[in-house]
């Protein structure tokens, strides 16, 4: 029995090694054959022998040109993987067959997904060490600028900084080089020997845009260092140099469905073709967001990179705050919230430059260099999209883009007041404090000639748009303004410093400036209840700028203003001018109890409490104490004329009961104190307690504001200010 046990345990083992070694030939021969077909494959595929042709570095007639046509046809059509273009931008910038052969490649070197980070390193050692012909590294310069965005990292290409910076002295190269630089400058990069050369640079071949944007962003990170004084506006200092590559990019980015993104997404987007030669809508496309690092690719799990196209909620926002890179794409971050909250917390002033160019381009391009001629319109939705983005961008930051400024600048001068006319309103409402000196000539000017010939609804606009720039300008200074001191920035990301005294002028030129065009507008509009309505909205913010926004300053409203709101036949009107008043009052009396407690340096002016005293007593008078008209009032009237007019105690007809706006009011008042009377008598009213009973009526309505007025108190609210 254990003979047999045992032959039968040794049998079955014999057996079990058996089918392992069968088992372990067999996968042998599968992997053979696996390797087989893979050898076939690439045997049978001419793209990938025309790869293993040019890595090997075969130099050649007619073999060399029968593969450099397969792998052209291949880039043109659905673009050259990573190891393709690091094969072929390698044999070309090593010159192993000239330099026609390297212009050829470069021209069809067409990324279908990324670019490897040491494929353009080596490209960049290859232009120190050959001898490249002047035009062909322009040439190389523009595909890598092109490219910028594809690269799967830029660690590299910073770490060799200085290499690159060293071609800046060279003038045909120079442009592109300060373009290359501006996209990897970081503070770190910035130095005192960079900075001096230049400033040489500058002084040798002048102000030129793009050694000024360059400069610009140096000063950003080290303004100790840049000293040069720079214009506050600059015109695009880098051109978009992509014309020989940007059809092959979209058509192969659109084939392949690409997500990787790139600014060339915004600037070379490709219509399809029509007869017609207009011009086209291609800069105004707000990308959809994505990482210039694919997911799965080594770099982004070797940096542990968060993709912001996987950005989703806040909590994920808080927990990848540190493994975040901002796109390279800039205009982009207009379509996330969540990505505007990183750019907002990271406060990178490099990242707010490139997001200021991007958009700026695009808006001039569209807006200013494209005629209606051409093709601009306004039904265009690219542009609507792009300005209501901008908008709800701008309102979520709080703040305004310099870029935007700048170009609505120049576009109210070529405005018709019709062409997107909210967004572009809107926009003008962000636009931050203008100093004095120039706001007449670059917001008022262009505005008084569009308000004056528009429509009573483009007036309205106008006054809404002034009201809400005000409302932000007195909001920034009640925020930050104790923060800061006296002398602070008006903008985060704005290098223009304006003192306390300036912002008052400005704001004095804008409330006075908003005065004249309601004052005009509402003899040309006859006193219309709408345009008056906007206009006391804007006068509700200025009477409370001190108690309210801690300015030292008031400014009363203009005659032109006061005595239509006064006059008006809506008592909605008359009302929110009492309550108007009512808080010029407050304000009036508060600034002066502070300046004799405190003894600070501001002042209000003797003008300012006489036009106050002015109309507070004609209000009074008119009103509650019936004295229209007579001698030694505001308004005097000479008695003839007043007798022509054949009105019974003319004196009468603008108080409270006989006032058109209340006279309404004074007939259902009397019709209920009064059901069996069946002449009316209106004066019955002021007798005894009908006088009060009759002011707790019309309260009772909603007249808030002639409510506080009255109830100052009644004593206080009809004495004069002081002097």
């Amino acid at each position: 029995m254990a003979k047999a046990a045992n032959l039968s345990r040794s049998d079955l083992d014999s057996s079990s090694g058996s089918d392992l070694s069968v088992s372990s030939r067999t996968s042998n021969r599968s992997l053979r054959v696996v390797e087989k077909e893979r050898r076939r494959n690439e045997a049978g595929d001419p793209f990938l022998l025309s790869l293993k042709y040019f890595s090997k570095g075969n130099v050649g007639n007619d073999v060399l040109e029968r593969h450099l046509v397969q792998v052209e046809r291949v880039g043109l059509s659905r673009g050259l993987p990573p190891e393709a273009i690091s094969v072929m931008l390698d044999y070309a910038m090593s010159l192993r067959t000239g330099g026609k052969i390297c212009v050829r490649v470069l021209k069809f070197l067409i990324p279908a997904t990324v670019v490897p980070q040491e494929a353009v390193v080596q490209a960049v050692a290859w232009l120190c060490v050959s001898k490249i012909a002047i035009s062909t590294q322009v040439l190389f310069l523009r595909w890598l600028l092109t490219v910028f965005d594809m690269i799967d990292s830029k660690d590299n290409l910073r770490a060799i900084y200085g290499f690159i910076f060293h071609f800046v002295t060279e003038e045909n190269l120079s442009p592109y080089i300060c373009h290359l630089l501006y996209l990897l400058t970081r503070r770190e990069s910035v130095r005192p020997f960079r900075v001096r050369k230049l400033l040489d640079l500058q002084t040798k071949m002048g102000r030129q845009p793009f050694l000024l944007h360059l400069l610009s962003l140096y000063k950003v990170f080290c303004p100790e260092l840049v000293t040069l004084a720079l214009p506050s506006q600059m015109r695009s200092g880098f051109k978009n140099h992509n014309s020989m590559w940007k059809a092959a990019l979209s058509a192969v980015q659109k084939r392949n469905n690409s997500q990787v993104s790139s600014d060339i997404s915004l600037t070379l987007g490709v219509k399809h073709k029509t007869n017609s030669r207009k011009r086209k809508y291609h800069h105004l496309e707000v990308p959809s967001l994505s990482s210039s690092v694919q997911r799965n690719s080594p770099f982004s799990s070797s940096r542990k990179v968060f993709p912001l196209e996987q950005l989703h909620t806040f909590p994920q926002l808080l927990d990848n705050l540190h493994r975040i890179e901002l796109p390279s794409q800039m205009g982009s971050l207009l379509g996330s919230n969540l990505s505007l909250c990183y750019l907002d917390y990271v406060q990178d002033d490099s990242a707010f430059l490139r997001l200021n160019f991007w958009l700026g381009h695009a808006l001039h391009e569209e807006f200013l260099f494209c005629s209606s001629r051409d093709g601009g319109s306004g039904s265009s939705s690219e542009a609507l999209h792009l300005l209501n983005r901008l908008l709800s961008t701008q309102h979520f930051l709080q703040e305004g883009f310099s870029s935007t400024e700048g170009f609505l600048y120049k576009f109210l001068n070529v405005w018709d007041g019709s062409l997107l006319r909210p967004q572009i309103l809107g926009l003008l409402s962000d636009i931050p404090v203008v100093p004095s000196s120039c706001i007449n000539q670059l917001l008022f000017e262009p505005l008084v000639q569009l308000f004056f010939t528009s429509t009573l609804f483009f007036k309205c606009s106008v006054i809404d748009c002034l009201n809400n720039m005000l409302l932000k300008w007195l909001t920034w200074h009640s925020v930050y303004a104790l923060e800061d001191g006296l002398d602070i920035s008006l903008h985060s990301h704005t290098p223009m410093n304006m003192s306390l005294s300036g912002f008052m002028d400005s704001v004095v030129e804008l409330v006075r400036f908003v005065g004249r065009l309601a004052a005009v507008g509402l003899q040309l509009e006859g006193c219309h209840s709408l345009l008056l309505s906007f206009i006391l909205d804007f006068y509700e913010t200025v009477c409370d700028m001190f108690l309210k926004y801690g300015l030292p300053l008031v400014v009363m409203p203009p005659v032109g203003v006061f005595y239509p709101a006064l006059f008006a036949t809506d008592p909605v009107s008359v009302d929110r001018l009492g309550y108007i008043m009512y808080r010029y009052k407050n304000n009036l009396i508060s600034a002066k109890c502070q300046q004799k407690e405190t003894k600070q340096a501001f002042h209000i002016s003797r003008q300012t409490y006489r036009e106050f005293n002015h109309y507070l007593s004609f209000m009074v008078s008119c009103l509650w104490n019936s004295k229209m008209f007579l001698p030694g009032m505001a308004i005097e009237v000479d008695q003839e004329l007043l007798s022509l007019s054949k009105v019974a105690k003319p004196w009468t007809s603008f108080d409270l009961i006989h006032h058109p706006a209340f006279l309404g009011y004074a007939l259902d008042f009397h019709h209920k104190c009064w059901p069996e009377r069946k002449e009316v008598d209106l004066n019955s009213i002021k007798a005894g307690k009908q006088w009060d009973w009759y002011l707790e009526f019309l309260f009772s309505q909603g007249f808030q504001g002639l409510q506080q007025f009255t109830h100052t108190p009644f004593s206080q609210c009809h004495r004069r200010l002081p002097l």
